[in-house]
């Protein structure tokens, strides 16, 4: 255990464990059970950066470690499971395999061990396997395997993370699955690749963007608000697809542009001569001790990239995404008040 601090709200209140707490959305999700008075056990890894000075009980725990999360998980009635590797191209397939699919294997492991009564597992719309030329992915979709289709690795550990938790329900374990598009808003502290872009363009350092990329961005703090409505009332074994505003990265580029009054870039480079110098950009940053800004797996996802719908979302737990330009402002004031520029 590194800290631990007198956790907000009454005695007599469940407690709620949150692995991956002080990521993008680990933070996000923190700070909205702290304001709805819940008591939360906020496990970290490597840094507690997101939640530092706040009320919550601080565990360090590894989630390739099953023996840690079964003592982190004592007494705890829901078991919000966020610690994941996300990569688009920049880490090997093993390491990415490893944290989504063992760490939640784990994750799930612990929980029955526990007697926890309720996962809430993050997955992504990555995770999906759209058939070629689908209008739009939902639920009914099926999941990504390897050997069909052109998945990354990133697509299928999320694919076999889910069928692990799914296969769990049968023990007994409440398990619900939320599948976020891309996530982008206020406490993205270390930061995402995504905040890495709106940082770069926000400073001037993004000359070229990338035509014909689309992808639908979601607010961080909407997705966490559907993961507690997930908890209270999504529905054991069912999974949830949270979309937010369908933009191509120009029009993003755009929107931001008009938040920060730093102009938009000019030049927007084709996809095929993206897709040239892709191969080359991941060996590019490492010199510069950076993650790219793209790479052939990204391209690969923004070429895929088909509507999402959240009609099940909006039914089940009364999904409703925020305007695009709102969540920019947001984030916009959060980097200010931060200092990030």
């Amino acid at each position: 255990m590194v800290s631990t601090t007198e956790p907000s709200g009454e005695s007599g209140q469940r407690l709620v464990a949150v692995t991956g707490a002080s990521g993008h959305l680990g933070a996000n999700l923190v700070r909205a059970l702290l304001a709805d008075g819940r008591r939360v056990r906020a496990l970290v890894h490597m840094t507690s950066k997101g939640i530092e000075g706040l009320p919550v009980e601080v565990v360090r725990a590894d989630v390739l470690d099953a023996g840690s999360l079964t003592g982190a998980f004592a007494k705890v009635d829901t078991v919000f499971h966020l610690a994941a590797k996300i990569s688009a191209g920049w880490e090997p397939a093993a390491a990415i395999n490893e944290v989504n699919v063992e760490g939640t294997r784990n994750a799930v492991q612990a929980c029955l061990a526990a007697r926890v009564r309720r996962l809430v597992h993050f997955s992504s719309i990555q995770a999906f396997a759209p058939a070629p030329g689908a209008s739009a992915v939902d639920e009914t979709c099926p999941l990504a395997r390897p050997g069909e289709g052109n998945h990354g690795a990133y697509d299928l550990a999320k694919a076999e993370a889910e069928r692990v938790v799914l296969a769990a329900v049968a023990y007994g374990l409440e398990a619900v699955i939320l599948n976020p598009t891309a996530v982008i808003g206020p406490y993205d502290l270390l930061p995402s690749a995504l905040g890495e872009v709106l940082l770069a363009l926000a400073r001037g350092r993004l000359p070229v963007l990338i035509a014909g990329a689309i992808q639908d961005f979601v607010d961080a703090r909407d997705v966490v608000t559907a993961a507690l409505a997930a908890e209270r009332r999504g529905r054991p074994g069912e999974r949830y697809l949270l979309s937010g505003t369908r933009l191509s990265l120009v029009e993003l580029a755009r929107h931001w542009a008009k938040v920060t009054g730093r102009p938009a870039p000019r030049l927007a480079a084709p996809m095929w001569l993206a897709g040239l110098a892709a191969p080359f950009a991941p060996a590019w940053a490492r010199l510069r001790g950076r993650r790219p800004s793209f790479t052939s797996e990204s391209l690969r996802v923004l070429r895929a990239s088909c509507p999402v719908s959240r009609r099940k979302a909006e039914g089940d737990l009364g999904y409703h995404p925020r305007p695009i330009d709102e969540t920019l402002r947001d984030t916009w004031a959060w980097m200010k008040a931060e200092g990030r520029l």
